[in-house]
């Protein structure tokens, strides 16, 4: 009862941030700016925590991800003129800096350096993207995160109650090729209520897009308990009790996010 508790209480705070940080957007950028910065500092950080880095690589690289994003946002929210070769380059000054520093550590250097790349790539650079979705179109940032939502819980239920035929027993022995289809189905008719709420592209459009982000996410949330299994834990942290760490909440978020960004640029 108590775990309940805390599940809904969290989850609906979670949730209640998230939302109102994306639809208040263009009067109150700062809260985006503040709940997503300090996300993809923790996602970064957790994730060397996880996979066992030194303190050092813990906070360089949660450092890191805090500059790129915070570079980002005041670009694209407009606060701050300044320019992305600006930004970049001073980020790619910093990871310099980060990986260099392994020619005067007495450590395992191709495992620091692989976990370095592999976090600034896949779990920071999304949340920068996500500055990009969010300037262009806040509909879009906040339909990624419902379709996500509507997915996994449209997957649970419908791979609870139909599921018989597994995924990846390795991985994530609960998910279905059922609850992949149910999920499928839920964040379509999501993409169509988006539709009808806010227009913006077709209907086909949303329909399509839905459709492959909860796919991408799916991949997403198995990649990360590919990540779990293979380090031997059950949450990547403890970032909302009852439901985990940061990698738990956002891991369909970070794949799909890529994905969506790209459709926005060359599709939609």
């Amino acid at each position: 009862m108590k775990n309940f508790l805390y599940r809904t209480v969290f989850g609906a705070l979670y949730v209640a941030v998230v939302v109102l940080s994306i639809v208040y957007y263009r009067s109150l950028p700062w809260l985006f700016g503040i709940a997503f910065g300090v996300v993809s500092m923790l996602a970064a950080r957790e994730y060397h925590v996880v996979v066992g880095s030194s303190k050092f690589l813990v906070w360089s690289n949660a450092l890191l991800a805090a500059l790129l994003f915070v570079g980002y946002f005041l670009m694209s929210a407009g606060i701050v003129s300044v320019s992305e070769q600006t930004v970049v380059g001073v980020y790619g000054l910093c990871l310099i800096v980060v990986l260099v520093s392994e020619l005067f550590r007495r450590e395992q250097p191709i495992a620091n350096w692989g976990n370095t790349l592999v976090s600034q790539v896949m779990v920071v650079l999304p949340f920068v993207l996500m500055n990009r979705l969010i300037a262009v179109n806040p509909h879009l940032l906040l339909a990624l995160f419902v379709v996500i939502w509507v997915n996994d819980s449209g997957a649970y239920c419908v791979g609870s109650l139909l599921g018989k035929h597994k995924m990846f027993v390795r991985v994530s022995p609960g998910k279905t090729w059922e609850g992949l289809a149910g999920g499928v189905l839920f964040s379509m008719i999501a993409g169509a209520i988006f539709y009808y709420a806010v227009g913006t592209y077709s209907l086909v459009q949303w329909l399509v897009l839905s459709a492959v982000i909860s796919g991408v996410g799916t991949l997403g949330d198995l990649m990360e308990s590919l990540l779990k299994r293979t380090v031997g834990i059950k949450d990547s942290g403890r970032f909302l009790p009852g439901h985990g760490g940061v990698l738990d909440r956002f891991d369909s978020i970070l794949l799909a996010t890529p994905v969506v960004y790209i459709l926005m640029t060359f599709i939609l």
